[in-house]
């Protein structure tokens, strides 16, 4: 094909007039195509420009320096102060604002105003879906939201959609976030309600800033808004769709986890604002946690785990003043204690997060022995601001599993030790897994393989040994006051070990042989998941306030009943396959019901119906999947009680403890016979209706309450 003529590509573009193409490319001498804002050749040259990591100290611009000479009608000459151009900018906001008023007053409605009352009504949270937040109040299960005390909608007060948009203009405000009274509303529901996201947050700073100018510096930054709206929008639902599925969908929360995700994307192009961009991908990623959307999850999780070793977080001090030749950009040296204790909670919030995301047999992201930093303060230290010095703890301490130094442990870090523990299961079965010949199999003796004993002996047994008195279970007549409350973290540290025995021993497990180790560690491991959850059912507590991993933890444990039920349909035992149908779907439907808030239960309990098929297949039971169902109705004077609980606690409150002996029902318990399995059965009162005659050795003492009630206590 020819190539076109000269003065045929200049008919093409017109050529420009004098003056008419910006400065910075006229001073260079460069081709400039005039486009506005910014011209082809600066855009090119300022994106060239921020793909190189800013030096230390200097910052790239926000966008290309191009600048054109005013146009007519433009009354500012072009070296005109930059203050006197914002006074002007004021003056003619405030002059159509009060010609707005005007037409307002006069009954007119201009076309000028409908791009605003458009823009008012599309965007989320504006003034002008307020009968929205008002009717928000009954929306979304407001039964569970009374009987845990979960602060409901607030109530905002009507403004014009017009005064709204200009308000939003002249201050600063983004006009992508709510506003602020429905903000701090969503901000007060996520530090309370939250079981995830807000370790990570200085909670009295955070509140004090948020109440700042939107265009002072320490105000939080947008992409931690937008990821705090997403994640509380859980527990105060508006505008949410149910999906063929049955899983829910919130429109608001999506708006702003994209939102979110437009902000990680822009640092990543240019490097601005990277650690709370980091934070907000931390909170975001829980989001996507507890919605059950494993891409999702795993892109997140790779994400943020690789952002944070060239921020050096991995090191002690979360610092590191070596190789400051190396390329790549690094935080500065800590401002102060809540700065240093904020990039330690950031780390270990994102290694948790790789270690959850990981335990169906993934390799981890970070190995272990690359964590150099140090383990966090705890949570009332942090909030304090209290002079500290560092936790002498880390994960190269030899027995930081067993020893929990009273000044440096809550329940917060000893939910990290149960995680990292975790971790450690899932390391043995990964590096297990690509150097064996054979795939594990239930004719091994995993006591064989170099360091299964020890690790089997710490998740087993020495981890829930050693952890303080005022940290273990306790029940609820001992406890001193009248307002008791569960603890999330604590919860999940008593169950997280179980998990991780099942997780060890479930590829050895043999119910054909009743003397395997392997099997009775992995029905006592599902058995004391399963009395955890029976503990929680006796009581009103908002159970969908658990941490999000606590729906993996009861699939495990509904994985070795499958197993079990199995095992019964083989050998023709009827009655007992009767109970444990029983306990398999009271473990589906605690899924179910944490599923109707955070969709990840819901993905869990169909995950297991697809391993069910085959004793679906087998069984004699006319009605298997709903044997044992529903769970026990709660009584009208625990159901209605008030109790109390701290302003800043992050824990979900239970019934009043002075109505604890309920009047209506009596409390079922695990029974332990010489030779027999810990089954689910009748009050003691009510003989059971078989005693099997078999069971595996070492079996655990079950958990017995009188009154129905436990409590986790928490004393400082």
């Amino acid at each position: 094909m020819p190539k076109a003529t000269p003065a045929a590509s200049a008919t093409n573009r017109p050529a420009l007039r004098r003056n008419q193409a910006c400065r910075p490319c006229r001073k260079r001498k460069l081709k400039c195509d005039a486009a506005r804002p910014h011209c082809g050749t600066c855009v090119k040259q300022w994106q060239s420009l921020i793909s190189v990591p800013a030096p230390p100290d200097y910052a790239h611009p926000a966008e290309p320096q191009c600048v054109y000479d005013p146009v007519d009608g433009l009354s500012l000459a072009p070296d005109t102060n930059p203050l006197d151009k914002i006074r002007l900018l004021e003056e003619e906001v405030s002059r159509l604002k009060t010609q707005l008023q005007e037409q307002r007053n006069n009954g007119l409605s201009g076309p000028s105003q409908q791009p605003l009352r458009r823009l008012s009504q599309l965007r989320p949270g504006s003034a002008s879906s307020s009968s929205n937040l008002e009717s928000g109040r009954h929306m979304h299960d407001s039964d569970h939201r009374n009987n845990s005390n979960s602060p409901e909608l607030y109530e905002v007060r009507h403004k014009s959609s017009t005064d709204t948009i200009l308000e939003i203009i002249y201050s600063g405000w983004n006009p992508d976030l709510p506003e602020r009274s429905v903000l701090e509303h969503y901000i007060d529901v996520f530090f309370k309600c939250d079981p995830c996201g807000p370790r990570i947050l200085h909670r009295p700073s955070f509140l004090a800033a948020v109440r700042l100018d939107p265009r002072d510096p320490s105000f939080p930054h947008s992409a931690i808004l937008h990821a705090i709206c997403a994640s509380a929008s859980r527990w105060s639902s508006r505008n949410v769709a149910t999906l063929p599925d049955g899983t829910r969908r919130d429109e608001f929360a999506e708006f702003h986890a994209s939102k979110t995700r437009q902000y990680i994307d822009k640092t990543m192009a240019n490097g601005q604002d990277i650690f709370p961009v980091v934070q907000a991908c931390i909170l975001l990623a829980w989001y996507f946690y507890q919605e059950g959307r494993w891409v999702e999850i795993w892109i997140f999780a790779g994400f943020q785990t690789r952002v944070a070793i060239p921020l050096r977080l991995n090191y002690p001090g979360t610092f590191s003043t070596h190789n400051t030749a190396s390329s790549g950009g690094y935080l500065p040296p800590p401002k102060d204690l809540r700065d240093l204790e904020s990039r330690r909670r950031t780390w270990w919030t994102t290694i948790i997060f790789d270690r959850i995301v990981s335990v169906g047999g993934w390799i981890h992201a970070i190995d272990e022995r690359d964590i150099g930093t140090e383990l966090p303060l705890r949570g009332e230290d942090f909030d304090s601001e209290q002079l500290m010095p560092s936790n002498p703890q880390d994960m190269c301490t030899e027995d930081v599993f067993t020893t929990h130094l009273p000044k440096y442990t809550d329940s917060f870090l000893l939910l990290i030790k149960a995680i990292m523990m975790f971790g450690r299961v899932t390391d043995f079965n990964v590096r297990g897994n690509l150097r064996a010949p054979t795939a594990p199999s239930k004719f091994q003796d995993p006591f064989e393989l170099p360091g299964f004993a020890d690790l089997d002996r710490l998740v087993y047994n020495d981890f829930l040994e050693n952890l303080p008195t005022m940290f273990k279970m306790t029940s609820a007549n001992e406890l001193p006051g009248n307002h008791g409350s569960v603890d999330t973290d604590l919860y999940m540290v008593h169950i997280i070990p179980h998990a991780a025995t099942i997780t060890l021993h479930n590829p050895y497990l043999d119910l054909t042989d009743l003397n395997r180790t392997s099997t009775s560690r992995c029905i006592n491991a599902a058995g004391a998941i399963l009395s955890a959850y029976f503990k929680l059912s006796e009581t009103s507590l908002d159970k969908s306030r658990l941490h999000p991993f606590v729906a993996i933890c009861w699939y495990l444990a509904a994985v070795v009943q499958v197993q079990v039920c199995k095992h019964f349909i083989e050998i023709g035992d009827e009655m007992r396959e009767d109970q444990v149908w029983g306990e398999i779907n009271v473990l589906r439907q605690a899924m179910i019901n944490y599923g109707a808030r955070s969709p990840i239960g819901t993905r869990q309990e169909k995950l297991l119906q697809g391993l069910m098929r085959e004793i679906v297949r087998l069984t004699s039971q006319k009605q298997p999947l709903e044997v044992g169902l529903p769970l026990y109705p709660f009584s009208h004077t625990t159901l209605f009680a008030t109790s109390t609980l701290p302003e800043n606690a992050q824990m979900a409150p239970l019934p009043n403890p002075s109505t604890s002996h309920s009047m209506e029902y009596d409390s079922p318990v695990f029974i332990r016979d010489s030779g027999s399995l810990d089954l689910y059965c009748r009050p003691p009162d009510n003989p059971p209706p078989l005693q099997p005659s078999w069971s595996p050795h070492e079996l655990q003492q079950p958990l017995r309450s009188e009154s129905g009630l436990v409590r986790w206590s928490y004393r400082t």
